[in-house]
């Protein structure tokens, strides 16, 4: 869920630096196959951590399989840059400025639509009962991340100023810190550091009423194209492993919150109120999403970008449509 500030962690060089990249940890062995693939992860309360916790995969992709945890999307996009990793996952808004900073990446799964799970959330006491109480207050987000992008969307559509209002770069394992010494007002921001915030907070706004009014934030997989193109069965298996987890989370909400409560090391029964506040898709919304409008909800996501001064431009839609790709999800549909 996160990313997008002045460059956005892509910088010029790393760019460069993976035009020229063999990707060191993909060997090859002379026909343009790959010898291993390299997942970086990012811990998000999606089909991912199910295919983990199972063991797929290590037991399914028909390739050796190294995993790496990072914090952020702004880390996803710097080790895609470099060549350290294939697929990786980010939020919408870090896919965005990969695609609008050159990144050679295509965007190939939605791993959730993100609802409540991302918050605006007001101390109590500070007298913050709606958005326009936000005014000369300080509230805390990450820069560079969904949750910026829809604080400051939610402040566009409602008609504030974003100016008058105090918007801290933070970093979530500093939010509560600030929240319990009373040095922030409000923040936006996720689990788990949500769910401490709302034991003395009051939720304003969140993600979920946000893309009921069309603005959009969702968690993404991406991966470098030239791995793509020539391991298609690897990204499309990939996929497979991604419906059948979201099978078990629509279907055995149970199970599901046994495996990501494991996986993340929290109770079960916070797993399974995480999971409330995401929508998972089937195959054919899936490809609906990918097919029809998820391209144009990154252009509108750089767009924004652009006019909040974080990034210089973006490219046409057409370099986005390039970008996001259905083909694998259908694969993945079809051999099912």
């Amino acid at each position: 869920m996160k990313i997008f500030r002045a460059l956005a962690g892509i910088t010029a060089a790393a760019v460069l630096a993976a035009g020229s990249a063999a990707c060191g940890n993909t060997d090859k062995d002379g026909s343009g196959k790959a010898s291993q693939v390299v997942i970086g992860t990012l811990d998000l309360v999606n089909g991912d951590l199910i295919a983990q916790y199972e063991n797929w995969y290590e037991n399914e992709l028909g390739i050796p399989v190294k995993i790496i945890k990072f914090d952020s999307g702004k880390d996803i996009n710097s080790a895609i840059a470099s060549g350290s990793i294939d697929i990786g996952q980010e939020g919408s808004s870090p896919a965005s400025l990969a695609i609008s900073n050159g990144l050679d990446i295509q965007v190939f799964w939605i791993g959730d639509i993100i609802g409540a799970a991302e918050t605006l959330v007001a101390r109590d006491g500070t007298g913050i009962s709606s958005l326009q109480d936000l005014e000369g207050k300080k509230v805390a987000t990450p820069f560079a991340s969904t949750a910026h992008y829809s604080l400051l969307n939610a402040l566009k559509l409602e008609g504030i100023d974003e100016s008058k209002v105090e918007i801290i770069d933070m970093q979530t394992d500093k939010i509560n810190a600030a929240w319990q010494t009373g040095d922030i007002d409000a923040a936006y921001v996720w689990y788990p550091v949500l769910a401490e915030l709302l034991k003395n907070g009051t939720s304003i706004t969140d993600s979920k009423q946000l893309a009921d009014k069309g603005v959009v934030t969702a968690d993404t997989n991406v991966v470098r194209r030239e791995f793509a193109e020539n391991n298609p069965e690897v990204i499309t298996k990939f996929v497979e492993l991604q419906l059948k987890a979201n099978d078990i989370i629509n279907n055995d909400s149970d199970k599901a919150a046994d495996e990501i409560a494991a996986k993340l090391e929290i109770s079960k029964e916070d797993a399974a109120e995480q999971i409330t506040q995401f929508t998972y898709l089937d195959a054919d919304s899936e490809i609906g999403y990918l097919d029809k409008s998820f391209a144009a909800t990154l252009k509108d996501t750089a767009d924004f970008l652009v006019e909040q001064k974080s990034i210089t431009s973006a490219p046409d839609i057409s370099e986005f449509e390039k970008r996001v790709t259905s083909e694998y999800v259908k694969a993945a549909a079809s051999a099912n």
